[in-house]
């Protein structure tokens, strides 16, 4: 098949796109190489896909509307991944405008282009942030989510109505999966798991926010891609509703569906940097501090949609999730500090 991803040069873009390619399928990578992050790291996601003749490259911004069609018109794909987006729940107190462009008006030239070609599935990267500090757990997609405690999370729950209203008005089948604290080999310099790992190594103190008392429901990065590989053969109709009206998001006036993409087995955060320092092999210098603004205490997904619609659900240990990351980080620091 031919699919259409965007943010290829990202953390999860990267290794859906190398996934698919692995699998024998052409994949067109559309990212801005925004310098968000260590740019270094972007190239070098990019050098590993351009070993496959099946990888297509575009390099440009979601804004540039122009650039995005004649993408896609080239690529002519069955199937569209809309995965790049400004990422980071704390910089969106930073540089919110940056949010605004990217997730909202970068979304809407997405909806506005699958409606154009007739896409066979449009899939939309959202977040488990949208359930904001809601008390009730597991976090069920029937759930409400309409309080958001950062701007960050308001843009996705912003992209996912307004992807519901495509995919009623021009028939869209649609899937938008909501992720849960997503880690792995390649992954984002911001995120935790990197920054612990490196100052680790380094012999600086990690930060531990919330006093250690917040839980995480980890998601490792192959889980995710498997996830998301199933799902795309799962297109939104009546055909595939499932019975239980307590699970199931498929809406009753379009081909469109949230579903969660978690393991529903969180784990607190002082177990998490336990499990680093195993993997390391070295204790952590550790700064307890409270817990930061727009955090929120817990994520924990329920996986059972994703159970019911393709059989599987994440499911990787955190002990052997946090060995890959380890072993992959010590390769690859040299090359990305150089």
């Amino acid at each position: 098949m031919r699919y259409f991803i965007t943010g290829t040069a990202g953390f999860i873009g990267f290794h859906l796109a190398r996934r698919l390619l692995q699998d024998g399928h052409e994949v067109t990578g559309f990212d801005g190489m925004t310098h968000y992050y260590n740019i270094k790291l972007k190239h070098m996601r990019n050098a590993a896909l351009a070993q496959f003749p099946a990888f297509r490259p575009v390099t440009a911004m979601l804004e540039d509307r122009k650039a995005l069609e004649d993408a896609v018109a080239a690529a002519k794909p069955d199937v569209m991944v809309h995965l790049a987006a400004q990422a980071g729940v704390r910089y969106s107190l930073e540089n919110p405008r940056a949010y605004l462009t990217s997730n909202l008006e970068g979304s809407w030239n997405i909806l506005e282009i699958a409606k154009n070609v007739g896409i066979g599935h449009l899939m939309l990267a959202s977040t488990s942030s949208i359930y904001g500090a809601s008390p009730t757990v597991p976090f069920h997609e029937t759930d409400r989510a309409d309080e958001p405690l950062t701007f960050y999370a308001a843009t996705k729950k912003s992209m996912e109505l307004m992807a519901h209203s495509y995919a009623h008005l021009y028939k869209v089948p649609t899937t938008a999966f909501r992720f849960f604290t997503v880690y792995g080999p390649w992954g984002r310099p911001d995120m935790a798991l990197f920054k612990f790992v490196k100052n680790m190594i380094d012999g600086e103190p990690i930060e531990i926010y919330g006093e250690g008392k917040m839980s995480r429901d980890f998601t490792y990065i192959d889980d995710l891609v498997e996830s998301i590989v199933r799902l795309s053969a799962v297109v939104p109709s009546e055909e595939n509703r499932v019975a239980d009206t307590k699970v199931e998001t498929l809406s009753h006036q379009a081909p469109f569906r949230v579903i969660n993409i978690g393991g529903g087995q969180p784990e607190s955060l002082l177990d998490f940097v336990d499990t680093v320092e195993k993997a390391l092999g070295r204790p952590a210098k550790r700064k307890m501090l409270p817990m930061q603004k727009g955090d929120v205490p817990r994520t924990f997904a329920s996986p059972d949609l994703l159970m019911a619609l393709t059989g599987y659900k994440p499911d990787t240990s955190l002990e052997t999730g946090v060995k890959a990351f380890v072993d992959w980080y010590l390769e690859a620091h040299r090359e990305l500090d150089g």
